[in-house]
C-alpha cells in the first residue's frame, strides 16, 4: 500500500471532501491543508478518519478524537468500533508526515516544535464540532498523549478546555519522560538540545529493535493487520530535533499543566525493554518505563484516573485478549463516570 493509495499528493487540494479509506467500508477520511512546512519540508497536510457504523447506530455520548504515538497511524478498527457501539461518533488524525499525511521527500513524524501541531489539532476539533452536536472526547496513545496534554493546556490557558468543546482525556501509555540511565535524561538532554538545535533531520544513533513491531503485527508473532510502510517493526529513526521537542515538552510538563478537564490513564504494570522478539514482551510495556508515567501522571492539573492493566503491551488496546478486554472494562466504566458528571 503506498501514500497516494489513501491520501496522497493527489489530494491536495481536494481537502473539503470525505473519501473512501484504505481501511475499507463505514471508513472515510479527509485532508486538512497545513501550508507550507515551518520545518522546510514543502506543503504539508493531516488526514481525519471518520468510522461510520450502520444506519441503525445513533451517536448519543461525546465525539472521540484519537491521536496516535510515533512510528503509529490510525488503523484500530477495534477501538473506533467499541466507542461507536456506545453511542460516540469517531474520529481519528494522522499527523503531519505520518500515516496517511507522509508525502515522498518528507521525514517521518518529524517537527521541530510539538506546538506546530496545534495547527492540525485546532482543525480537526473545528471539523468535529460542525458536524457533531456533542462535546468531544480527546483519545491518545504515546506520544500523542504528550502532544494532546500540552495542546489541552494551551487551550486552558487560552480561554478554557471545556468552552473549546473538550470534556475529558483518555491517555493510553502518555509518554512523560525520556525512559533509560537517569544519565539520558540530564546530560544526554543537554547533547539532544545542542545537536537537535543546529542539526535537526540528523538521525541518532539508537540502534533498531523490533520486539514491539514482532509481537504486534500478524506477519510475525501478532494478530494485527497494518500497513508496515506506515508503521515498521523496528520503527522509524529518531531524529535529533524532534527528541529535542520532545524533551522540552515533557519538561513544560513535568512544570504542571493545567489541562482543564478530567483524564483516565491506562498503562502497563510493567516494563520489558528487548532487543528481540520474547514471550515477556507480549504482557508489558516494551517501549516506555511505566514507572515514569506514573511519577509524572499528577502533572496534568486535573482529576486523574490511573489504572495499571496487569499483561498490558505499550498500546494497552493492542494486548492480548485478557488485558485488552480490562482495558475496555476500565473505560467504559470511566466514560460512564464522565456521562454522569455535570458538564
Amino acid at each position: 500500500m503506498t501514500n497516494e493509495s489513501a491520501a496522497g499528493t493527489s489530494a491536495l487540494g481536494q481537502a473539503a471532501e470525505w473519501q473512501p479509506d484504505v481501511l475499507g467500508d463505514e471508513y472515510e477520511y479527509r485532508t486538512l491543508e497545513l501550508g507550507p512546512d515551518p520545518d522546510g519540508e514543502g506543503d504539508i497536510f493531516a488526514t481525519m478518519v471518520r468510522h461510520l457504523p450502520g444506519a441503525e447506530a445513533t451517536a448519543t455520548a461525546d465525539a472521540v478524537l484519537y491521536i496516535h504515538g510515533f512510528t503509529d497511524y490510525f488503523f484500530q478498527r477495534h477501538l473506533a468500533e467499541h466507542f461507536t457501539a456506545r453511542g460516540h461518533q469517531f474520529y481519528a488524525l494522522d499527523l503531519r508526515k505520518c500515516g496517511r499525511s507522509l508525502q515522498p521527500g518528507q521525514t517521518p513524524h518529524f517537527i521541530s516544535d510539538l506546538a506546530l501541531y496545534d495547527r492540525e489539532l485546532d482543525e480537526a476539533l473545528r471539523v468535529i464540532t460542525a458536524e457533531a452536536t456533542a462535546n468531544v472526547l480527546v483519545v491518545a496513545h504515546s506520544t500523542g498523549g504528550l502532544v494532546t496534554s500540552l495542546w489541552l493546556d494551551r487551550l486552558q490557558h487560552a480561554g478554557g478546555t471545556a468552552a473549546a468543546g473538550i470534556r475529558g482525556l483518555v491517555l493510553n501509555s502518555p509518554w512523560f519522560d525520556l525512559q533509560g540511565p537517569a544519565y539520558v535524561r540530564t546530560v544526554g538532554t543537554q547533547l539532544i538540545n545542542t545537536v537537535g538545535r543546529f542539526r535537526g533531520k540528523s538521525a541518532l544513533p539508537l540502534g533498531k529493535s523490533s520486539a514491539y513491531g514482532d509481537s504486534l503485527h500478524q506477519s510475525m508473532s501478532g494478530e494485527w493487520d497494518y500497513d508496515l510502510d506506515w508503521k515498521p517493526r523496528d520503527g522509524f529513526p529518531v531524529r535529533a530535533g524532534w527528541l529535542r521537542a520532545i524533551r522540552l515538552g515533557q519538561a513544560r510538563l513535568h512544570r504542571g499543566l493545567d489541562i482543564g478537564v478530567p483524564a483516565l490513564l491506562l498503562r502497563s504494570k510493567l516494563t520489558e525493554f528487548a532487543r528481540e522478539y520474547g514471550p515477556a514482551v507480549d504482557v508489558a510495556d516494551a517501549v516506555l518505563d511505566v514507572a515514569q508515567i506514573q511519577r509524572w501522571a499528577g502533572c496534568l492539573g486535573d482529576r486523574t484516573n490511573i489504572v495499571p492493566i496487569d499483561g498490558a503491551r505499550h498500546d494497552v488496546f493492542l494486548s492480548a485478549e485478557a488485558p485488552r478486554t480490562e482495558a475496555f472494562r476500565e473505560l467504559d466504566n470511566w466514560l460512564d463516570w464522565l456521562a454522569g458528571r455535570p458538564a
